[in-house]
């Protein structure tokens, strides 16, 4: 996609979360550490929204779907049955010049982004005669989407357009290597030798009690589903359940990936929503279908609209081998579309590894039918640190205001400073629903005691039941500008008039209209705007 179509870039938008105290890079004081962030005081409140939100969907709404908090650490026989223990690894080579490591599969997109053929890249830009220009952002363009077998095609034109003969040799170099084997890929860092692929197993590894040796070697578990396939049984036993039926989680997962990128869409330790939903088999394909349009709905429920949605359905050659179907569930970010969840049909592959494992049976029984089977499984998994990245992603604008009041924002033009009466502001339109802070409170004037006193009567309540804010410090329109930046969707204003007939002023952060309220009728309205009534 073309980086203009999105309203902001990362580095814009890390800036205001650093700001702002939505996240910051963990360990910061002591230089940080690549592929770990820290959630602030409002993105820790922003993450605790969408869990919620995904808990009341899948939950709490829901009567076929019952809760579980699995410990992080478990079994490592649990990590042999699920395959990590032996599988879960990617090839990774390391250049012999510069030691830098990457993923084998991932060497020929970087090679387009390396700083050693920035000379190349220099020539294309320098072209001066249209026919080049053309060929070039054509070969750009063709290398993304499909590979080089058109090369000699591409490069024969370059030479034959008037002067574009050194680029062209320069092109034909760049093809030449991004048409290697990975065993003989020049080092995207370097241009050095790399090392033929290896294995790189991606959980970590800990030690339980006094010794740190092979029988006491545990792990950091990689996924939070395989804690609901070992505790499928005591469901079972406890929950009153019956097929087809669901087990929820959220919870910690650590993946030691090589290659930390993208902000927090890619790290180390994240916070994943699994449902492992159990159905009767032969069912798989009608579930399966069920739930991806169950995920798009809540997708679009928390904001983020149909035209930055879409699914990429897994090709039968793309499937693990247990699979029947997968569907991810894509969010065009600044960086391109990307996973935010991925819905597998499963089948029977987990429970009957760790029946096989364990010696357990993992048959359900079926009174009904009177018949016994192992179900199947349609399992929803969902990243809550990418998905806040797309919300706030999502939600952020640049925008001109009026000063005075009394119109709409206009989209901010890149480069040219706001028209007459208007000034700018940086604001995230965040659903109501992640909102960190749900409502602010200002009185008017902080020297005035009746104006304070009746602010705090307004606020207290308002506060026991949503996130709100209190401010009383600087102008009313700085205040703004400030709950504005952070996604607060209402603002209240207690003024003079307040103390005569009990109503208030509020302020709308998206339209920036204004409205004479009665406080008695304050929590009517914002529970509207939030969905819950």
């Amino acid at each position: 996609m073309n980086a203009n179509d999105f309203p902001v870039t990362l580095d814009a938008l890390s800036a205001l979360c650093k700001r702002r105290g939505f996240i910051f890079q963990s360990s910061e004081i002591y230089g940080g550490i690549n592929g770990f962030w820290d959630y602030g005081p409002l993105g820790a409140e922003l993450k605790r929204n969408i869990r919620e939100a995904w808990w009341k969907a899948m939950v709490r709404e829901r009567e076929d779907v019952v809760g579980l908090d699995a410990a992080i650490i478990m079994h490592p026989r649990v990590w042999e049955a699920s395959g990590h223990v032996g599988g879960f690894s990617d090839p990774m080579q390391s250049c012999r010049r510069c030691r830098k490591m990457f993923r084998a599969d991932q060497v020929a997109d970087q090679l387009r982004e390396s700083a050693w053929l920035s000379s190349w890249t220099n020539a294309a830009a320098s072209a001066t005669q249209t026919d080049v220009k053309w060929d070039i952002e054509k070969a750009f363009r063709w290398l993304e989407r499909k590979g080089s077998t058109e090369a000699p095609g591409l490069v024969a034109r370059l030479a034959e357009a008037g002067g574009g003969r050194p680029t062209a040799e320069a092109l034909k170099t760049l093809l030449e290597s991004w048409n290697r084997s990975p065993e003989t890929r020049p080092c995207p860092a370097c241009g050095g030798e790399l090392t033929p692929p290896r294995d790189f197993n991606l959980m970590f590894r800990t030690f339980i009690g006094a010794l740190e040796d092979s029988s006491s070697q545990a792990y950091l578990r990689p996924e939070t589903a395989q804690g609901i396939f070992a505790n499928y049984l005591n469901v079972l036993d406890t929950g009153r359940v019956k097929v087809p039926f669901g087990i929820a989680q959220i919870g910690k997962a650590f993946r030691n990936e090589i290659n930390p990128r993208n902000y927090t869409f890619r790290s180390r330790e994240f916070e994943q929503m699994e449902l492992e939903f159990f159905v009767r088999p032969g069912s798989d394909a009608e579930w399966h279908a069920y739930w991806v349009e169950e995920r798009l709905k809540w997708y679009r429920s928390i904001g983020l609209p149909e035209g930055r949605l879409s699914r990429y359905v897994y090709a039968p050659n793309e499937l693990a081998h247990y699979a029947s179907a997968c569907t991810d569930v894509m969010y065009r970010f600044p960086f391109g579309d990307q996973e935010l969840e991925g819905i597998a049909a499963r089948g029977d592959f987990d429970l009957r590894r760790h029946q096989e494992f364990s010696g357990k049976s993992m048959e359900y029984f079926d009174a009904e039918k009177n018949e016994r089977y192992i179900p199947h499984v349609i399992e929803p998994s969902a990243g809550v640190d990418r998905i806040a990245l797309a919300a706030l992603c999502e939600a952020y604008r640049e925008e001109w205001v009026p000063k005075e009041g009394g119109g709409e924002p206009k989209t901010a033009e890149p480069g040219r400073p706001p028209p007459a009466g208007y000034e700018p502001r940086t604001v995230l339109r965040l659903a109501p629903v992640l909102a960190p802070i749900k409502v602010a409170v200002f009185p008017l004037l902080k020297n005035r005691p009746e104006l304070v006193e009746k602010s705090r009567a307004v606020y207290q309540p308002l506060r026991r039941r949503w996130s709100a804010f209190w401010d009383q410090t600087g102008a009313i329109g700085r205040r703004y500008r400030r709950q504005d930046e952070i996604g607060t969707p209402w603002c209240l204003t207690i003024d003079f008039q307040t103390l005569e007939d009990d109503t208030v002023t509020l302020r709308d952060r998206d339209t920036l209209r204004q409205e004479r309220l009665p406080i008695a009728a304050l929590g009517e309205r914002i529970a509207a705007g939030l969905g819950e009534v």
